[in-house]
C-alpha cells in the first residue's frame, strides 16, 4: 500500500459502502485461528506485546497468499487486513467483504487508508504488509502506508516476521500443506509519534524506515531463532 496526502472520508459514502465499517466478525476469526492451528501448525511468539484496547497497527512481512488468513488466526485481535482489490472478485470476494477486509489498489491506496484510518479512529486494528507485494519477505524495503496510518491516528505498530508460508521454489500462490509446522513472532510496539518540531510528513518519512528496520529485525531474529528460513527466490 501508499502513503500520501491528509485524506478524509467523503461525506457523501454510507457507512454500509464504506470497507470495514462493521466489527470482524466471529465466524472470520474462526476460520482464522482454523487455518492456523487446525490445517496448520502455527507457534506464536510475542502475543503479549499487543495492546488489549485501542487502535493498533499490525505490521508483517509477505511472502505466501496466505499471510493475511494466518494472521487473522493468531492475533489476539480482531484485525482488518488490506487486501489487495484483485483479490475482491466472485465467490472469495464475497467472503472476504463480509469479513470486512479493505480492498487496496496498490496504484493509489487512498481509499484504502480512509477506510483504514476510520478503523483505528473507532479503536480497532488494521493489518498491513509493509512490502506491498509477496516476495523474499526480508522487509528489504517498505512502503509508507502503515506510518502513515500510524502517524495520522496515534496507534502503535507491532511488527509481525512471518515464516514457513512460502519455502524456496513454491510460487507466491502456494498454500501450504497439512500441518505444516509455521512461526509467527510480534515484537514490541513502535511509537512513530512526532518528535517535537517535526511536521507530519516528517514523522511518516522516518517512521517508515522505523517499521522497515524493526520488521526486518525480527524476520532475522526470528528466522535464526527457529531455523524457519525465508525463501531465496
Amino acid at each position: 500500500m501508499t502513503g500520501g496526502a491528509d485524506v478524509a472520508p467523503p461525506a457523501s459514502r454510507t457507512a454500509a459502502a464504506v470497507p470495514a465499517s462493521r466489527p470482524v466478525p466471529g465466524w472470520a476469526r474462526g476460520i482464522g485461528r482454523f487455518l492456523a492451528h487446525g490445517v496448520w501448525d502455527a507457534r506464536v511468539v510475542g502475543a503479549e506485546h499487543v495492546p488489549a484496547s485501542g487502535p493498533v497497527v499490525f505490521a508483517a512481512n509477505h511472502t505466501s497468499v496466505v499471510d493475511g488468513p494466518l494472521l487473522q488466526g493468531i492475533t489476539p485481535r480482531p484485525v482488518h487486513i488490506l487486501v489487495k482489490h484483485e483479490m475482491f472478485r466472485g465467490p472469495l470476494g464475497g467472503v472476504l467483504r463480509a469479513a470486512q477486509q479493505i480492498p487496496v489498489d496498490r496504484s493509489g491506496g487512498r481509499a484504502a487508508l480512509v477506510a483504514a484510518l476510520a478503523v483505528l479512529q473507532r479503536g480497532d486494528a488494521v493489518g498491513v504488509f509493509p512490502e506491498g507485494n509477496r516476495g523474499r519477505g526480508d522487509a528489504s524495503s517498505a512502503r509508507a502506508g502503515v506510518a502513515w496510518l500510524a502517524v495520522h491516528a496515534g496507534a502503535p505498530v507491532v511488527p509481525v516476521a512471518i515464516l514457513g508460508t512460502r519455502r524456496t521454489g513454491e510460487s507466491v500462490g502456494h498454500v501450504p500443506g497439512l500441518r505444516r509446522r509455521l512461526h509467527v513472532e510480534l515484537g514490541a510496539p513502535l511509537d512513530l509519534s512526532p518528535a517535537a518540531g517535526q511536521s507530519w510528513r516528517e514523522a511518516v518519512g522516518a517512521g517508515t524506515e522505523t517499521v522497515r528496520a524493526a520488521l526486518s529485525a525480527l524476520v532475522r531474529d526470528a528466522a535464526a531463532r527457529t531455523g524457519a528460513a525465508l525463501p531465496t527466490d
